[in-house]
């Protein structure tokens, strides 16, 4: 029997072979675009260097521990330690670091991870780098900084930093307006409900989302016993890139004592603790005041704005008044023959507040002025207390120019 070849496929199976190339082809193309492509890592750019080439060791200074302990702990013998400790001492002194403050190791890769790189954090934006894995270099950076402008508004219920807490505003706000701004002319322990504050400031901020600090209040309002007290920084050539806090009418914040609390009077007896009085036998009797004579019904003034703490009759001192100025200052005022203020007032610099009088142990109409520094009595002449500083009158000009702005957005903030 003979057999033919048949070269030709019947019209089913070149169907079956069609579709079978389809998926060995789809399944080729499929595998490769699934193979990844090969990428380097992406870089860890920190301080200046890609950390991907290092070991790294994050930690925080331990307290009492050195920066000796840290590298010798990595195998740094300490002759290499102190070498690295004398070339950089220019630029760092090893003995400046300080607990609870991060530091970084860059170390090698390879299996003895030997130290390189020193980078020690002071602060949130400043850093220390000593490097020495060839030579020894050491010097100081600072991060890049952004500058956010913020404001604020608040109704005191409690105090100043609960309500401002309350609110998440940084606690440096709150001292800077209690401590530097308003400390003369508001006493912060004796605010009332109600009082209400507005701010515009600047916060620091590194790597976009950590906060630095604050870096200037431009302008604040606060509202203490229904008298407003605006505050704007303001810098003058004269004053050599140093700022003070004005109100709206130029006038500084931060305000002298008055030198006397009488007008046009004389001082017949200062401070003095070894004074001896031939009355009680020549004995030391020390007087914590200095009296200023004068007649009968004379106006005895605040020396500085405050609160009034005390007003009454007591003993020796006769009719007194007390005022706390801040948390370090307050005075009184004795011997008065009558008291214009009472308890919980709040005073300006100047103010009327009593009557000179006779009351009280004393030999003549005067009032003694008593001067308080952090609970103790001591003699104002010999303290170094602020100086009023007027804004100079060639400023004036540009300086409402420059505030006008600032008191409309203070006034609109609500």
């Amino acid at each position: 029997m003979n057999f033919k070849k048949n070269h030709h496929f019947n019209p089913v199976s070149k169907f079956i072979l069609v579709v079978v190339l389809a998926i060995i082809v789809m399944r080729c193309t499929t595998t490769e675009k699934e193979i990844p492509e090969l990428q380097e890592p992406k870089e860890d750019i920190q301080f200046g260097y890609n950390l991907n080439n290092f070991f790294v060791v994050r930690d925080t200074i331990q307290r009492g521990e050195s920066f000796g302990e840290i590298l010798s702990r990595y195998n740094v013998d300490f002759s290499q330690i102190y070498k690295i400790a004398n070339q950089t001492k220019d630029t760092f002194d090893i003995r400046q670091l300080r607990a609870g403050k991060p530091y970084m190791l860059l170390c090698s890769k390879d299996e003895n991870r030997t130290p390189q790189s020193f980078i020690y954090q002071p602060n949130k934006i400043e850093y220390v780098v000593l490097e020495f894995c060839d030579s020894i270099v050491a010097y100081k950076q600072r991060k890049p900084v952004k500058i956010v402008e913020k404001e604020a508004f608040g109704v005191i219920e409690s105090s100043l930093s609960e309500t401002m807490e309350a609110q998440g505003l940084p606690i440096q706000l709150i001292y800077d307006m209690s401590d530097d701004i308003y400390a003369w002319t508001i006493d912060f322990f004796r605010l009332q409900e109600g009082d209400n504050f507005k701010v515009i400031y600047k916060q620091r901020f590194v790597e976009d989302t950590i906060y630095a600090g604050i870096e200037s209040i431009d302008a604040a309002y606060f509202e203490h016993k229904g008298e407003p007290i605006y505050a704007f920084d303001y810098i003058t050539p004269q004053s050599k890139n140093s700022t003070d806090y004005y109100d709206e009418t130029g006038k500084s914040l931060q305000k002298a004592f008055l030198k006397s609390p009488i007008k046009f009077s004389r001082i017949s007896s200062r401070y003095n603790l070894n004074r001896r009085i031939a009355y009680y036998g020549n004995k030391v009797r020390p007087h914590k005041g200095t009296d200023f004579a004068a007649a009968v019904g004379t106006p005895i003034l605040a020396t500085a704005n405050g609160t009034v703490v005390e007003s009454t009759r007591r003993g020796g001192n006769g009719k007194y008044v007390k005022i706390r100025h801040n948390a370090t200052y307050s005075t009184q005022y004795l011997h008065m023959s009558k008291r214009l203020v009472n308890v919980g007032d709040f005073v300006k610099q100047g103010d009327v507040i009593g009557k000179v009088g006779m009351t009280g142990n004393t030999g003549g109409p005067h009032v003694c002025y008593r001067f308080w520094k952090n609970g103790r009595q001591v003699d104002p002449f010999r303290q170094k207390l602020p100086d009023a500083k007027a804004l100079p009158k060639q400023y004036k000009t540009d300086f409402l120019k420059y505030i006008t702005p600032l008191k409309q957005r203070l006034d609109s903030i609500n």
